[in-house]
């Protein structure tokens, strides 16, 4: 099978130059090939969204709008082929995709209220007979690159808000997954968008540096490692565009003495497990304060035991498989890597029973003990279901573990003192925290960003701040009607 661009509305008709695998990860065959965008592929998509432009940026704020209910009645009649897709591609379990895409439904939502969110101000008299008032108007042509662990939400955080806020969109999706992007447009054209404002093309690194230097561009959204999201925004705003580029994770929970363990216990398995943990709000550490430590990782082993593991199509799976091969081997590296620098091997999820084809990118659920802050499985960000427990003595010394780290997209506590998790929150550098909550993604009507080495530019992702992001303001002063303007005046004007 052949995946292709989606240009101008339509599926592209040219001759890729090069293409890469799409695997299916629960067997580990190749399920399809996709095109991979040249520069002048690139250069296309970005002239059809430029052409689109003036029409949509035109368009009223009540068509734009009835675009956006039609695609969210769409999109929710057929999320459960969505998932089907997803869980293809990606391995996640046909639950977790399905949850995903009700997450994405929310974001959605959001904007569908953009009319409600989009309005400026306005001062009657400001100064004698003038009016001062505020507008917000689209950027033009925004690129959105998107990662491979959640290919239908994260592009449906920013494309609804950029097209309902007037915008164009060039999305660029994970070679590893790219058919939601696709069913996405597909989606959107049928509500009604006008060809041309949302455009999908495929590829690597080549696509990615043109839409990052191309001088049409004006914002681009992303969301990746760190590594690259520092490339990205370095290289965005290198070539004068506003980039908000989500980085990487290394997200903690803490447990203290009084919290309630099996919650904790249920939490950290859920929450560091949940879709092989390829999530960036995953929780990869628990920081175990003394003395619960023994117990929480008897709790926590337990627990790991009874995990259905397995192809995500089939009936009671609960956890899949890796998205590709390389990922799976990457992954297995760092349980090597452990054991060597002296972390205690408490479940080696290379032995986990697998219900599934043994050509799958597969690795079980796998935990250690007695994780040092310098040992490579906690200082790496793994994306892989590896979950780490590292001891401290005191709250003071948790938060210190956390504050420390580059990483400060989200946390977690876990205690019933409401005093200790009120100071937690104002205490800890991370740009999301959960209490006894271990996932702590915000609703589609605040904002998803994380702080340090996790976040670079200077807008959160969705919501009131990515209204923000995918539009600029404009003040204009206005007088009318008044002939008495007092002649010519070479000062600088003053509010009278």
């Amino acid at each position: 099978m052949r995946i292709t661009h989606r240009i101008g509305g339509k599926p592209w008709t040219g001759t890729a130059e090069r293409t890469g695998d799409v695997y299916d990860p629960a067997t580990g065959q190749v399920a399809a090939r996709v095109d991979f965008a040249s520069s002048a592929d690139v250069d296309e998509a970005v002239a059809a969204a430029k052409a689109a432009f003036t029409g949509w940026r035109g368009a009223s704020l009540a068509q734009r709008a009835s675009v956006m209910f039609a695609f969210r009645e769409l999109f929710n009649a057929r999320k459960a082929e969505l998932a089907a897709i997803v869980t293809a591609e990606h391995g996640k379990v046909l639950s977790d995709a399905a949850g995903e895409i009700q997450r994405a439904l929310e974001a959605v939502e959001f904007a569908c209220g953009i009319p409600n969110l989009i309005k400026g101000g306005f001062s009657e008299n400001a100064s004698t007979k003038v009016d001062v008032y505020s507008i917000l108007q689209p950027l033009g042509v925004v690129g959105v690159i998107s990662p491979f662990n959640f290919p239908a939400m994260v592009p449906l955080w920013f494309v609804p808000n950029a097209i309902a806020c007037g915008n164009t969109v060039v999305l660029k999706p994970s070679e590893k997954d790219p058919s939601a992007a696709n069913f996405i447009a597909e989606l959107f054209a049928e509500a009604g968008l006008p060809d041309g404002v949302l455009n999908v093309v495929h590829g690597d690194k080549v696509a990615v540096d043109r839409i990052l230097e191309h001088r049409d561009v004006k914002a681009v959204s992303f969301v990746g490692s760190t590594p690259i999201a520092r490339y990205v925004y370095e290289t965005g705003t290198g070539n004068g565009k506003r980039v908000q580029a989500l980085g990487g994770a290394k997200n903690h929970m803490v447990v203290l003495p009084d919290a309630d363990l099996d919650l904790a216990a249920d939490a950290a398995v859920s929450a560091g497990f949940g879709s092989a943990g390829e999530r960036c709000m995953a929780i990869s550490v628990v920081v175990a304060v003394d003395p619960v430590g023994d117990e929480l990782v008897g709790k926590i082993r337990d627990r790991i035991a009874d995990l259905h593991v397995g192809d995500g199509r089939r009936q009671g799976c609960e956890m899949g498989p890796l998205v590709t091969g390389t990922h799976r081997d990457k992954v297995v590296s760092y349980v090597d890597s452990g054991v060597e620098e002296g972390a205690s091997l408490v479940v080696d999820g290379r032995g986990h029973p697998i219900d599934g084809d043994e050509g799958g990118f597969w690795l079980g659920p796998t935990l250690f003990d007695h994780v040092g802050t310098d040992m490579g499985v906690y200082t790496d960000e793994i994306f892989g279901p590896v979950l780490s427990v590292l001891r401290v003595s005191t709250y003071d010394d948790a938060v210190e573990v956390v504050n420390d780290n580059p990483y400060g997209n989200g946390t977690a506590i876990f205690t019933n003192d409401g005093g200790a998790a009120r100071r937690f929150q104002n205490e800890i550098e991370v740009g999301m925290v959960g209490v006894n909550v271990p996932i702590p993604v915000p609703v589609a009507y605040y904002s998803f960003g994380g702080w340090k080495d996790s976040l670079f530019g200077d807008s959160h992702a969705y919501g009131p701040e990515g209204v923000h992001f995918f539009t600029r303001t404009k003040v204009v002063t206005s007088r009318w009607l008044d002939p008495s303007h007092g002649g010519i005046n070479l000062g600088f004007p003053q509010n009278t």
